[in-house]
């Protein structure tokens, strides 16, 4: 047989999202204030941030060989050779 208890206490945890603060040039909310629409500042935002992030994110492994077979890197390496064999190696005693 199961026996309720006479007081049944319950914890609930509840999740509030926090409302910051944040101080904007007038130039800064008008340009935000143009690109909303319907949406609320937050998601625009969030919306750029991500987008940016987008961006940002790459690889190194996507820029090898970008420049092969470009004349003006060519010509870069040549210099840096030029420079290279101009130095002069000294002597350095211990």
């Amino acid at each position: 047989m199961f026996i309720l208890p006479k007081h049944l206490y319950m914890r609930i945890c509840i999740y509030i999202c926090m409302v910051k603060v944040i101080s904007l040039s007038n130039e800064a909310y008008g340009k935000l204030k143009m690109i909303k629409g319907n949406k609320s500042f937050s998601e625009v935002v969030v919306e750029l941030v991500d987008e940016k992030k987008i961006k940002r994110k790459g690889s190194l492994v996507e820029l090898a060989g970008i420049w092969k077979g470009d004349d003006y890197w060519e010509d870069f390496k040549k210099e840096i050779r030029k420079d290279r064999d101009k130095m002069k190696l000294r002597e350095v005693k211990l």
